[in-house]
């Protein structure tokens, strides 16, 4: 296993759910399941453990499939992606299985994907990159290191906003290019491109183990399913029936630690707005980090403070 050595300073909230129901699937791939409704319409899907300390996404897929909803039109997948990752979690040392071998979020390259690099990530990728051959529409469930406010990350693209803005939850949208270290599934093939139509979402629903972050998962989930077609607006009748307003940004730097080490200046959790221009973040080495404009939100400061990694991502409010 990957050393990874991140103490945790959060409580285990969360229970991950058993997923051994689901291990042979339905579409010849482990742990990936399809139903289709027989009627036109989009094909969908949600995914979930990405990475394997992240259990919010697979509480809400679980959910869906314990409740056997099944699509009104086109097709629904819901897919738990990093399942060996998953079953290693310990809430003892809740941040080592992040991975087994690599970032699964970092490998959705075609050259990588289909290079002579091997790891337990990389075959999972292959296993289960079939079933985005045709998805219209994804959303990919994650959470975060930092307790800080839920974000929606949309992309380059403004399809994406603009079907984050029609989903509504959470109250913050923001667009990014992803990070220097490799590709997201989020960014895999037609997701990325300009000219396609199909569109991807990644949520990050709060801390890795907070309740709330559960619930969020579930919620979203559900107000994806039902933005896209795929299920009836009575899945909803337990949340809230008018969010709050979001606010979108879009990523116009992503730190990358080029040094043996990296420190921020403060204990930054992410969601702050940095008010003024030339604000110190941190050191990348001996070379100081700061803000090149005003009013600019950091995004997901990282614990993973390695060469090569994404420190931090700075946004700026879109007008």
């Amino acid at each position: 296993m990957a050393e990874i050595n991140i103490p945790n300073e959060y409580p285990v909230e969360l229970t991950p759910p058993d997923l051994s129901a689901y291990k042979n699937g339905n579409t010849g791939i482990p742990y990936v399941w399809r139903f289709d409704s027989g009627k036109p319409g989009p094909n969908v899907m949600i995914s979930a453990i990405v990475h394997g300390n992240e259990p919010c996404g697979a509480i809400a897929l679980d959910e869906l499939l314990r409740r056997d909803k099944r699509p009104v039109a086109g097709s629904m997948t819901l897919a738990f992606m990093n399942v060996a990752a998953y079953e290693a979690f310990d809430p003892a040392d809740a941040n080592a299985t992040r991975w087994i071998d690599d970032d699964f979020n970092r490998v959705w390259d075609g050259e990588v994907l289909e290079g002579d690099r091997d790891s337990v990530e990389l075959r999972r990728a292959r296993e289960v990159r079939p079933a985005l051959a045709d998805i219209d529409y994804l959303l990919d469930i994650h959470s975060m290191q930092h307790l800080a406010p839920p974000l929606m990350m949309s992309g380059r693209h403004i399809r994406a906003k603009d079907l984050a803005a029609r989903i509504g939850v959470p109250e913050r949208v923001v667009g990014d290019a992803g990070h220097a270290a490799g590709r997201r599934m989020r960014d895999y093939g037609a997701f990325d491109d300009p000219g396609a139509k199909a569109t991807a979402l990644l949520i990050e629903c709060g801390q890795h183990w907070q309740a709330a972050a559960g619930e969020l998962a579930r919620e979203s989930a559900a107000r994806f399913l039902v933005t896209t077609g795929a299920l009836s607006e009575e899945i909803l009748e337990e949340f809230s029936e008018t969010p709050p307003p979001q606010s979108s940004f879009t990523v116009i730097e992503a730190i990358t630690i080029e040094a043996e080490e990296f420190v921020f200046a403060e204990a930054f959790s992410g969601g702050e707005i940095i008010a003024k221009k030339g604000t110190l973040l941190g050191y990348d080495g001996d070379e100081p980090i700061v803000t090149p404009e005003d009013d600019l939100m950091l995004v997901m400061p990282s614990k993973r403070l390695w060469r090569g990694q994404t420190a931090v991502r700075l946004a700026r409010r879109d007008t």
